[in-house]
């Protein structure tokens, strides 16, 4: 059977390497998981480091061009992304965020004592966010203030932002230069509620979320109401959280943070660039644990019997290395490693397309693992940016049951599944497929039936090596290129270079 490379000449090293054995990709056009939301594709833009400030927002006097404060280069690219949603203020800021403090023409100038005690203007404040968000087609997630902020500043933020009758707050924002409301799509309570946002008890936690949310009404539709969970897989606190006994009935879900952390240590969490093979293989086993947490997560939700609507909201993961010294506060480089890492998260989520209505990537621009980078008015597009346009087209589309005989990567005492793959039916009726090759060394092949099918085309995002990355003198060092498979006797063969990510459609 012959085998279909792409006609790109830069991948003609990589494409050369041995390949395993045939993989076959069985999809289950018949077997619906469920619509993956437009909002597991979701954003996170928290005060922090090198954002919002002199990358998203410049301010309307910067020589950078802007469109009321926001950098156009920066909106553009954002743009190309079809953002559904995004998370803001925090994060653990959101619990020093006092929003009058953001707002008016006057605004109060704040130490970030979150993140490093750098300044904070409040600049970029109510008004700045709702816009962004609304001219970005996205929904709005809100953190309230539970740390060091009161329930009726909080209700009173809530009725500034949406209420369209006649009351000061709501006559405050029209004088402030919005005259119709705004609307909150998504509302948390606390933020890491058991750290960096008050080290509360569960139980503790749990009487202060009940209470908030018995009180926070927006005007019209009311928002789903996110409860602060656990993290890294440990449920124990979400399970205390959950077992009071009003929270069910005050919520629409819980989150889960989730970072993937090279070496699994806080203290010395890995490079972003220059790491050897063993800790890709680390990185990529540690993301892949995402998946038993999200099991064990949505085990512990069934035995609430909180009812099937009742959502796990994954609202911060994302590859963690340690930062660059004399950069902004969690700034770090972009690779294709961290490519890898994004598709295979989103193939997970697709799995749970029923169960995980949200996830929010941490974090949009300058930030862990972004979107973009930016330095003065220079800006690259990174890795992890790619993989978001690439899979566009899975918002909104159905994810289908699937089968793969994945051959298995191995480093010393490291083993996984080299290969991982989702498939979704779009509104139009296409099958668009998601294909990952996680070993750094070999490309392999992937066979499916065409199904009387003639073409699957699309692109392919990888490197010349496993930390290929994006820089300001050479942005097009990793960037995605096209791809075109004919079938052959009604058998589509793909080859996967190693370290890559594919999305294909059928035609």
């Amino acid at each position: 059977m012959r085998k279909f490379a792409t006609a790109i000449s830069a991948l003609a090293t990589l494409t050369a390497l041995p390949a395993f054995a045939q993989t076959e990709l069985t999809i289950n056009t018949d077997s619906e998981i469920g619509v993956i939301q437009p909002e597991v594709y979701g954003q996170f833009l928290e005060h922090l480091g090198g954002q919002p400030y002199d990358s998203i927002w410049v301010g309307k006097k910067s020589k950078i061009p802007n469109t009321d404060g926001i950098r156009n280069d920066v909106f553009d690219a954002l743009d190309k992304l079809d953002i559904p949603v995004i998370r803001w203020p925090g994060g653990c800021y959101a619990d020093l965020y006092h929003w009058r403090d953001g707002v008016g023409s006057k605004r109060a100038g704040r130490t970030n004592m979150a993140w490093g005690g750098t300044p904070e203007p409040n600049t970029f404040g109510t008004h700045e966010f709702f816009n962004l968000a609304e001219r970005l087609g996205a929904k709005t997630y809100l953190n309230v203030n539970l740390g060091t902020g009161t329930l009726n500043e909080a209700t009173d933020w809530l009725e500034y932002i949406t209420f369209d009758g006649k009351s000061d707050l709501a006559d405050e924002r029209r004088a402030n230069g919005r005259a119709e409301p705004w609307k909150i799509d998504y509302l948390s309570v606390g933020n890491e509620t058991w750290g960096c946002g008050g080290h509360l008890r569960p139980d503790a936690y749990a009487d202060l979320y009940a209470l908030w949310a018995t009180f926070l009404k927006t005007s019209g539709e009311q928002p789903k109401r996110v409860i602060s969970g656990s993290h890294e897989g440990n449920i124990d606190y979400s399970k205390d959280v959950l077992d009071h006994p009003n929270i069910g009935s005050l919520s629409e879900g819980i989150s889960l943070h989730y970072y993937t952390l090279p070496t699994g240590d806080w203290g010395e969490k890995g490079d972003a660039l220059d790491f050897p093979e063993e800790e890709w293989a680390s990185t990529i086993r540690n993301t892949l644990r995402i998946k038993p947490a999200i099991d064990a997560s949505l085990a512990m939700i069934d035995e609430h019997e909180l009812g099937d609507d009742f959502g796990l909201y994954v609202d911060e993961w994302g590859m963690w290395v340690d930062g660059e010294e004399g950069a902004p506060a969690l700034y770090q480089q972009n690779t294709i490693r961290d490519a890898v890492v994004a598709a295979l998260n989103f193939n997970i989520f697709h799995d749970y397309a029923d169960r995980v209505p949200m996830t929010n990537i941490a974090q949009m621009v300058n930030v862990l693992q972004a979107m973009i980078l930016v330095d003065g008015p220079d800006m690259v597009l990174t890795p992890t940016y790619h993989v978001f346009e690439m899979y566009t087209p899975f918002q909104g589309a159905t994810a289908l049951e699937i089968a793969l005989d994945s051959p298995s990567y191995t480093s010393g005492d490291i083993s996984f599944p080299a290969l991982s793959a989702t498939a979704a039916r779009t509104p139009e009726g296409e099958i668009v497929i998601g294909l990952v090759n996680a070993d750094p060394k070999s490309s392999h092949d992937v066979s499916l039936p065409a199904s009387g099918a003639a073409t699957l085309n699309g692109r392919v995002l990888t490197a010349a090596r496993m930390d290929g990355h994006n820089t300001f003198d050479d942005k097009t060092a990793v960037v995605p290129t096209s791809m075109s498979v004919s079938a052959e006797n009604d058998i589509f063969t793909v080859t996967l270079p190693a370290h890559s990510v594919v999305v294909l459609t059928m035609e």
